[in-house]
């Protein structure tokens, strides 16, 4: 029998009764709850509440969100309900190094992630060639200090020409400007070496080979105003030693920075991350 999806995500000061107002209504809706997380933050007592459910293929989103209207003024939920077999809209942002950028169009590619590339933006040529062999349209927006507002708006304009749910700056090596982290809020995903700030600039595996660095790592997370501290998604390291070269810490730093970023984009496009002040609750799958 054909149904319908739908992610319900839930954000409330923790009070009895929420999880028992909320299967009510979807046991009214003919809901069959695939998958269930749940997280009560004690430090600042808020509440956290992801569902995935299947519903009969008459019910609609507007029928579900009408549903846990009374919920929703009862607890003061913050809820929203998305189809969960939509297919996000993403723009990829390299610059010149593009391992995070080739895992994730190849990860598209097997179906691991669900997502349309909607563009490729860049501030070198690049990655020109892949985008026209993989047919996504490309932009090569050359950034300086005399430019910076101006390109930044252009790609303000194509997140909302494209309907793009989310910005990946896959090693795009520019820093966004304040505005633009503002206005796109828990819309722009970045990953970076997990050295910052112990090691910054140019070759940073290089600089921790010469200071003999055990473990090396990744960190994908939101972007925001303050440079690279923005609340983490997902992070991973692995260890090294004093026999490998350099290039071998290089080497393995491209593939942690790839398998993280994926994995953070994954967790976004599936709804499984939620904010919570400047942290975030991942319900991994």
């Amino acid at each position: 029998m054909s149904s319908n999806s739908y992610i319900l995500r839930v954000a409330c000061d923790d009070q009895p009764g929420i999880v028992a107002a909320i299967s009510a209504a979807m046991s009214s809706r003919g809901a069959n709850l695939a998958e269930s997380n749940q997280f009560w933050d004690r430090k600042t007592n808020k509440f956290f509440l992801r569902m995935s459910c299947l519903f009969p293929e008459s019910v609609t989103k507007d029928s579900v969100e009408l549903a846990l209207k009374p919920a929703v003024d009862r607890f003061s939920l913050k809820l929203k309900v998305e189809d969960e077999t939509r297919k996000p809209k993403i723009i990829i942002m390299v610059s010149k190094f593009d391992h995070a950028m080739l895992h994730l169009l190849y990860q598209i590619k097997t179906g691991w992630l669900d997502a349309e590339v909607a563009a490729i933006v860049s501030n070198h040529e690049d990655a020109r060639k892949v985008a026209d062999q993989e047919g996504i349209p490309f932009h090569c927006w050359p950034v300086n200090k005399e430019n910076k507002t101006e390109q930044e708006d252009k790609l303000a304009a194509l997140v909302q020409e494209t309907g793009a749910e989310l910005v990946i700056l896959a090693r795009y090596m520019q820093v966004i400007s304040n505005a633009l982290s503002n206005q796109l809020f828990g819309m722009i995903i970045n990953i970076h070496h997990s050295f910052l700030p112990s090691f910054k600039g140019a070759k940073p595996y290089h600089q921790a080979y010469d200071r003999g660095v055990k473990l090396i790592g990744a960190t994908a997370h939101y972007v925001t105003p303050d440079l690279d501290e923005g609340p983490i998604i997902e992070q991973e390291t692995e260890r090294v030693t004093h026999t490998m070269s350099a290039e071998d810490f290089v080497a393995t730093g491209r593939d942690i920075e790839s398998r993280v970023l994926a994995r953070a984009v994954k967790y976004h496009l599936e709804g499984r991350v939620m904010m919570n002040d400047n942290r975030t609750v991942v319900f991994t799958p």
